[in-house]
């Protein structure tokens, strides 16, 4: 969508020849520049120099750099910066502002997650650089929005997901509220930011003008309560926790086998059927209280306990076999040595290597891109950067040797 890269040798993704400037950091922003990166864009992070992204801090574990000590990239950074390339630059010196907005003249996209107002100071405000920039792509990700009551506050995954009601449905009922595991607040709005950029770079193609994004945790995280806010929005009842269990269908949730534990996933009358003939209680499926999902969820208080005890008879792997025989869902609960380790994950190549000449082993591993083209295949060209690891060379490509020892 944009003139061929001089910043890049040229890649066959889908968004070959976007340009991103990303002043995203923490989670949000890098989930979804990365997702652009994978895709083919070339991605310009600009860091704070010397601390840089706050993640880079966030560890243990930390990447062992050539000597064997711990770098300044966590894991954590490491899991949201492949594809980009690393400036640090001082926006508060007037000449890294015209930095900026000398990289913005080659770009499609800036992404920001200042608070509300922040860059106004700068120039670097949707407002000030439309005027100068009028296809630019402008997204802000923020932890409430540029409007409401709470616009001024910041934003954090976990506050994201109590405020979004996400933990109030979240744990056993006897038990206090409980977080996803991951920051998933971040990595939906980061999800939301890149399907939005696309569909701005879409409209700019037909129309030629490019429009300011506005995306919020908080309003990301409402959104994704998608069938649990629905149910509250037609009975205006507070949903209560149920731990593993399903909220509109039974049995659905995690069950404790002979030997450890397993999910089952009853999606259907038939399913339940033949699941019940497993077990070896097809009493069940025929009992009226049970034969439908409408009655299994009534009577849930009286189903779960009997099917609880006749699960413990059994040993999970020979339950899953008959159950994948049976084509009845469910499935192990793995841990993260197994996820890795799997036949699966080999086979989607969902766990990769990225060469790293930082690195004490000359690469790293990581999260593979779980979306695969037939066409324009995802492309793995930069390796997450150092703190300002590119500025030299983004400098020289783009500044005309201009003079920057003050960015160093």
């Amino acid at each position: 969508m944009n003139k061929k890269s001089i910043l890049e040798p040229p890649v066959n993704g889908p968004l070959n020849g976007v340009k991103v400037l990303d002043m995203s950091r923490i989670l949000a922003g890098p989930t979804c520049t990365q997702l652009l990166g994978d895709y083919g864009a070339e991605v310009i992070k600009v860091e704070k120099p010397g601390s840089g992204d706050d993640t880079r801090n966030w560890g243990p574990p930390f990447m062992k750099n050539v000597d064997g000590q711990d770098s300044n990239e966590s894991g954590y950074f490491l899991a949201s910066n492949r594809n980009k390339r690393s400036i640090s630059l001082d926006i508060s010196k007037d000449e890294n502002v015209e930095i900026i907005k000398t990289l913005l003249k080659d770009c499609d996209v800036f992404i920001e997650n200042f608070k509300v107002g922040s860059l106004k100071k700068y120039g670097l405000d949707y407002q000030s650089l439309s005027e100068g920039f009028p296809k630019l792509i402008y997204c802000s990700i923020t932890g409430y929005g540029q409007n409401g009551p709470n616009s001024h506050k910041a934003g954090y995954d976990l506050i994201a997901q109590g405020y979004g009601g996400l933990m109030s449905i979240t744990g056993s009922p006897d038990e206090e509220p409980v977080k996803v595991g991951v920051a998933v607040a971040d990595l939906l709005c980061g999800l939301y930011a890149c399907t939005a950029i696309l569909a701005a770079l879409n409209h700019r193609e037909t129309h030629g003008t490019g429009q300011n994004i506005d995306i919020a945790l908080v309003d990301a995280q409402i959104a994704s309560l998608v069938n649990m806010g629905t149910n509250y929005l037609l009975s205006k009842q507070d949903p209560a926790r149920v731990g593993n269990e399903h909220a509109n269908i039974v049995p659905y949730q995690v069950f404790e086998v002979f030997d450890g534990h397993l999910n089952v996933a009853i999606g259907n009358n038939e399913q339940f059927k033949k699941f019940c003939d497993i077990i070896n209680r097809s009493d069940l499926s025929k009992n009226k209280k049970y034969s439908t999902n409408i009655m299994r969820v009534s009577n849930r208080s009286e189903l779960i306990p009997i099917l609880k005890q006749e699960l413990k008879k059994y040993k999970k792997d020979d339950l899953v076999d008959k159950m994948e025989k049976m084509k009845v869902p469910g499935g192990p609960i793995n841990k993260l040595s197994e996820v890795f380790a799997s036949d699966q994950v080999s086979a989607r190549k969902m766990k990769i290597q990225m060469e790293n000449k930082n690195s004490e082993k000359g690469f790293v591993e990581l999260i593979g891109n779980p979306v695969k083209f037939s066409k324009t295949p995802v492309s793995y060209r930069h390796p997450p950067p150092f703190c300002g690891e590119h500025s030299d060379e983004i400098l020289d490509e783009i500044m005309s040797k201009k003079d920057h020892k003050d960015i160093k």
